[in-house]
């Protein structure tokens, strides 16, 4: 603001009695004195236009302090009651209108006045006026107050960052009401204070209320000055205290004399009080050492003090006790999970060989087997059957190996590796530490956490297993490592040889009732909202569920459609239609649809060409149909179905086999090289490779020359030599579990795999008969009925009921 161009102060006889108001917020205009103003709302444009082109006076009013903050400026459609009764007679000096209709305008104060029937009407606030005299009173004591106001305000400008022409505007100000209304004006105080003295007459009275208001200010300003010269001279003071500090440290080292002071003792007690390892406690002192030299506002101290806590929060001597109650643990095991005996015996041998020595190394063991049957809970019951702590890593996906073995220290925002962790985190050295997905690790340009696990999971090493950012060996002998993993053949052969496998296979359509009878039902009850009210599931409806909905190994489709069918029941509580439910097999299909499985051989008829056969994937057994067909040509074989070299192979040994024994099968050994036979295993968009389909194919290639239908309820598995031997093949229990599920009933096994049949459930094996063959006649002997026609004219189609298989890639 600067000093206003003389302007005649009193209005002259033009001026209308009654003139328009403009509501200011945040702003005070005194007499003497030019100030902006924006006006953006079309209606007051309006006004301010007829304003200039007639007398160019308007009144400007204060607006009351409010709760609320209004932006400064041009208050719209505020109420008479919220404007101050002084006001300021103006006129408008210049104006200038923008492109979007607002308009910008200069404003000088003429004469403080007091605002008479203020009221709206159409066009704004409008009011009468009452100028407001000033009187001078005692000159001398007004003088004096001019002279004091002027040489604090003086000091106001010097200690801010007002503009210094103020300082000479100031100083040409001789009439003491103007000097007021000018202070008044640049000084920053409250609005109401403003307002307070826009509405005080007196000169010598207005003079005395500013002088208290700038020595408020001043006293303001100085204690300000103050805190700023205390932080300046705090930053000197660290300067110069760390100079010190370097002097005394050089000192003390010649007098090999003094410690770690302050934060660094500290720091050094907890690592004492973790009792880590002479090595470790070594390398936190010379940390320490190191830390006790260092400028806290250094870069390196952060990092060299997280380093020594770290090491601090590392649980080097704190061991759980293990709860050595081996009825306990079966109870435990019992309560959380049906079946899964070859886990529970397991665990129960652990046990009782940490009772007769209590100092027996970790175990290593891992949980192989489909999705959904329990892998990663069960590691859970163990660690509270065993009274432990439980620490989870999941390695789905990572290809990191610092994941494992941490950063080292040179890179900015290193870290420990995710073992130590998540010990840290434990709080205890000997938890049941769970690695979740072991076979879904990769590998890239960041290294090979697989390698990395080497050392972790073998126990003639990881007793110094040494992290790249502690950089000192830390014991992991006490921890009980358990993996697992959906399919060990992504796994390195050198990783399995230091685990203990146990394999949990796909459950029977028996087992699934009972887990669902169990725990899925109550679970999802209790998720649902209808624990505690009248709702049954019947074992009916169970059956159906796991029978027509479901085709998995595990029982997590199982649950998700009996959430299904429980959210329908809460929609008709929530809804009033229903206060209990009874859940049948006739309710299951009335709210879950159609059957969405159906036995792959269902309805099937003989037929020459089609043999069934038998496969083994990550989330468990599956059938597959092998199809041949043959045509003329030059006795050329074409494959297809996405199969795998060593398929392929087992099917080219198959034809040759074929062919060798076309006199015994009846066949015509001149027929082979003016037919050729296209051979396909559905579904074609999944990749498909192994050994053990040699058997069916060459069962499906006899069946298609010697014109005998297949019997459509019978599966084999094996792989065949030229000779016609049946050698042993993997999954057999998983591969029974998948026939038994798809209505199969005689099932073709190597008899070397005699040992694997027993492990199959009691229930499969009372469904399905399975047969032992140690050669290719046994099998075709078992498979092939009698010819129904003659073979030349059979034509081989497509199975009733084969689906594709929505499966990852299978292994035959």
């Amino acid at each position: 603001m600067t000093a206003p161009p003389p302007v005649p102060a009193a209005p002259d006889a033009s001026v209308p009695a009654r003139l328009p108001v403009l509501a200011l917020s945040q702003t005070v205009v005194f007499p003497h004195v030019v100030v902006p103003i924006a006006v953006t709302s079309p209606a007051t444009v309006g006004v301010i236009d007829r304003v200039v082109e007639s007398h160019k006076r308007v009144l400007l009013g204060v607006v009351k302090a409010t709760d609320s903050d209004l932006p400064p400026g041009v208050v719209e459609d505020a109420p008479p009651g919220m404007v101050h009764e002084a006001g300021t007679l103006a006129a408008v000096v210049r104006l200038l209108k923008l492109g979007d209709g607002s308009l910008r305008m200069l404003v000088q104060g003429l004469e403080r006045v007091r605002l008479t029937d203020l009221r709206a009407d159409g066009e704004g606030l409008a009011a009468g006026f009452a100028v407001i005299p000033s009187t001078l009173g005692d000159a001398l004591k007004a003088e004096a107050l001019r002279r004091s106001v002027t040489a604090q305000m003086t000091r106001v400008i010097e200690m801010t960052s007002l503009s210094a022409e103020l300082q000479e505007v100031l100083a040409g100000i001789s009439d003491a009401g103007k000097l007021a209304d000018f202070v008044a004006a640049n000084l920053d105080i409250a609005v109401e204070a403003k307002a307070e003295l826009l509405a005080t007459g007196d000169v010598t009275a207005r003079l005395e209320r500013l002088e208290a208001l700038i020595t408020q200010e001043l006293q303001v300003l100085e204690v300000g000055t103050q805190i700023s010269e205390k932080v300046k001279s705090r930053l000197d003071d660290h300067q110069r205290e760390y100079v010190l500090r370097e002097q005394l440290k050089a000192i003390q080292e010649e007098l090999g004399e003094g410690g770690p002071p302050g934060e660094t003792g500290d720091l050094l007690q907890k690592l004492e009080a973790a009792k880590p390892s002479e090595e470790a406690l070594a390398a936190g002192r010379r940390e320490l050492e190191r830390l006790a030299r260092m400028s806290p506002q250094s870069a390196e101290y952060q990092v060299s003090r997280t380093y020594v806590e770290v090491l601090a929060g590392l649980p080097w001597s704190v061991l759980t006790e293990d709860r050595l109650d081996i009825a306990h643990a079966r109870a435990v095991l019992d309560r959380d999970h049906f079946d899964l005996e070859k886990v529970k015996d397991r665990i129960i041998e652990y046990l009782a060989v940490r009772f007769l020595n209590p100092d027996a190394k970790g175990s290593i063991l891992c949980f192989v087997g489909p999705p959904g049957t329990g892998k990663t809970s069960v590691g859970q019951s163990i660690a509270e059957a065993l009274g432990r702590k439980f620490a989870r890593m999941a390695l789905g996906g990572m290809r990191d190996e610092a994941e494992i073995r941490g950063h080292r220290r040179t890179y900015v925002g290193a870290l420990p590796g995710r073992i130590i962790q998540l010990l840290q985190r434990a709080g205890s050295r000997n938890p049941v530490f769970m690695l979740d997905e072991v076979d879904k690790l990769g590998a890239d340009f960041r290294g090979d956490p697989t390698s990395a696990l080497l050392e972790v999971l073998d126990p003639a090493q990881n007793h110094a297993f040494v992290d790249h950012y502690v950089e000192v060996p830390f014991s992991l002998r006490d921890v009980m490592f358990i993996a697992t993993a959906n399919t060990l053949a992504t796994v390195p052969p050198p990783l399995i040889d230091r685990m203990e496998v146990l394999e949990l296979p796909g459950y029977t359509p028996r087992e699934k009732l009972e887990i669902a009878r169990r725990y899925l039902v109550p679970r999802q009850l209790a998720e649902t909202g209808l624990a505690g009210r009248d709702v049954t599931v019947t074992d009916g409806a169970l059956q159906c569920i796991v029978a027509e909905y479901t085709r998995e190994a595990g029982v997590r489709q199982l649950e998700r459609e009996i959430q299904h069918v429980l959210r329908q029941i809460v929609v008709d509580v929530v809804a009033g239609k229903a206060a209990a439910a009874r859940v049948t097999k006739g309710a299951v299909r009335r709210r879950l649809g159609p059957p969405k499985v159906l036995p792959d051989v269902a309805g099937r008829e003989p037929e020459v060409g089609v043999m069934t056969g038998l496969a083994w994937t990550p989330t468990g057994g599956d059938i597959l149909f092998i199809e041949a067909l043959r045509m003329p040509g030059k006795g050329a074989m074409i494959i297809t179905g996405q199969l795998g070299d060593v398929m392929r192979e087992s099917a080219e040994a198959a034809w040759s086999l074929v062919r060798a024994k076309a006199p015994a099968l009846g066949v015509d050994a001149a027929t082979f090289p003016a037919t050729d036979v296209h051979l396909h295993v559905p579904a074609g968009a999944v990749p498909k490779d192994g050994p053990s389909a040699g058997v069916a194919i060459a069962t499906a290639l006899a069946s298609l020359f010697a014109g005998r239908p297949v019997r459509p309820d019978v599966a084999a598995t094996g792989e065949l030599t030229l000779r016609g031997h049946v050698l042993p093949v993997g999954g057999i229990k998983e591969k029974l579990i998948a026939a038994e599920r798809a209505g199969i009933r005689l099932v073709l096994v190597p008899a070397r795999n005699a040992a694997d049949v027993a492990e199959v459930p009691e229930e499969v094996r009372k469904k399905v008969e399975i047969r032992l063959v140690d050669s290719v006649d046994a099998v075709l002997d078992a498979a092939l009925l009698p010819p129904a026609r003659p073979a030349a004219r059979v034509e081989p189609r497509r199975p009733r009921g084969a689906r594709p298989l929505a499966r990852p890639e299978a292994r035959a």
